[in-house]
């Protein structure tokens, strides 16, 4: 790296002792917030061995410091879904995601879209649709008390043309290796579905990849590698930032290319499947997904810098330029998968990959909710509450 990285520190320093290790597992309890984009965690301290989830208790957490409650009514409940090893604390620690629930334990809290895609992977788990991520991101740099910027860029200025950077080596071009090396090292010790990384089109826009994964495997991987990237990022004092487009002007934004298959793409005439089938159906469909494909992403799908136009659904056989990628490769073996390239980097994964399925799968059986949910998540929180409360009075004198 060009600079030096200040504020690196080892959370590992103070050892837990062997003695520790046998009788005491340390369980951290990771959810989304209520930004929809950023995740919490905390510690829950257990006396006894977690093999299952079944081992795993609820837990509690106060909603009204997340922006996911108000404060006379703040109890969230944390569901745990998945767990993995801990990278940080090692065995036999763990990492634990969670959903969220209000205090009826039924209510999903909001930005909690998990129960829902769930429910359509397991309607559609005969079509055994199969994922691969792509997460971009940008690593930033603090230069004051509150200001961002690229790491290696010349503090408030730009560096040298895209061109270089991509699949780059060296100190002039490659800035911050050591980051996204430490973050694919703790994600395969943890057991996360990584398949890979690579330095992205701008400088300081790094790549990793999550897949192959079944179903609702990718979102419960794709938040927690997030997860484990931020805990790296606090070691070496870098802000990890996922929008759209950090950077305006002739500069590459970031995405989260999805690509996809099912059992019928991936058999034989799959191509043909993709071809005549599932295009016109996602080009029919396109401003309803688009809408749960990233906020602000009308910034980065500008028809420039390897995007189709935010308002229009293309697709090409081995085209960067389009909505939709069929690679050549599914061309010419006449099955395969294609890339959906129209998702931003800050999606929520969850969703996304639930409206794929929906609209491949279901005949868009659950797309109207889906866009419903997402947009109830966006409203302010004390109109949220309100609407919540008018239900369930609703229910009580039903």
């Amino acid at each position: 790296m060009t600079e030096t990285i200040e504020n690196l520190r080892d959370f590992n320093y103070y050892q837990l002792s062997k003695a520790v290790n046998k009788t005491v597992v340390l369980a951290e309890y990771i959810w989304i917030d209520g930004t929809g984009e950023s995740l919490r965690s905390k510690t829950k301290v257990y006396q006894t061995p977690i093999k299952t989830i079944e081992d795993l208790e609820w837990w509690t957490y106060d909603g009204s410091s997340t922006d996911q409650a108000v404060t006379r009514f703040s109890e969230i409940y944390l569901k745990p879904v998945r767990l993995i090893k801990d990278p940080f604390r090692g065995d036999p620690h763990i990492l634990v995601l969670c959903e969220t629930y209000l205090p009826d334990k039924k209510t999903p809290a909001r930005y909690n879209f998990r129960w829902i895609a769930n429910q359509i992977m397991e309607q559609a788990k005969d079509h055994k649709p199969w994922f691969g991520i792509e997460q971009e991101y940008f690593l930033l740099k603090r230069t004051g008390t509150t200001h961002l910027w690229p790491l290696g860029w010349p503090t408030g200025g730009f560096p040298y043309p895209q061109g270089r950077y991509y699949c780059s080596i060296g100190e002039r071009n490659n800035f911050g290796r050591a980051l996204a090396e430490a973050h694919l090292r703790a994600c395969l010790n943890a057991g996360i579905k990584i398949a890979g990384l690579n330095a992205e089109v701008a400088p300081s826009q790094w790549e990793f990849q999550i897949g192959i994964a079944e179903g609702i495997e990718i979102g419960d991987h794709m938040w927690l590698a997030r997860y484990i990237l931020e805990r790296i990022g606090e070691e070496f004092g870098i802000d990890i930032n996922y929008d759209p487009k950090p950077i305006l002007g002739d500069w590459n934004g970031s995405g989260a290319h999805c690509n996809y298959s099912t059992v019928t793409t991936r058999s034989e005439g799959g191509y043909r499947f993709i071809v005549d089938k599932l295009m016109p159906i996602l080009k029919e469909n396109h401003l309803e997904m688009i809408k749960l494909y990233g906020q602000k992403n009308e910034l980065r799908l500008t028809g420039r810098h390897e995007t189709g136009k935010y308002d229009q659904f293309t697709w090409g056989d081995g085209s960067r330029g389009c909505s939709v990628r069929v690679p050549i490769i599914t061309k010419e073996q006449g099955q395969g998968y294609f890339e959906d390239r129209r998702p931003a980097a800050n999606i929520d994964p969850y969703l996304v990959s639930a409206a794929l399925v929906d609209v491949t799968c279901l005949n868009c059986e659950h797309l109207k909710q889906l866009n419903s949910i997402f947009e109830d998540s966006l409203k302010p929180l004390g109109q949220q509450i309100f609407q919540q409360q008018k239900e369930q009075f609703q229910q009580q004198s039903q």
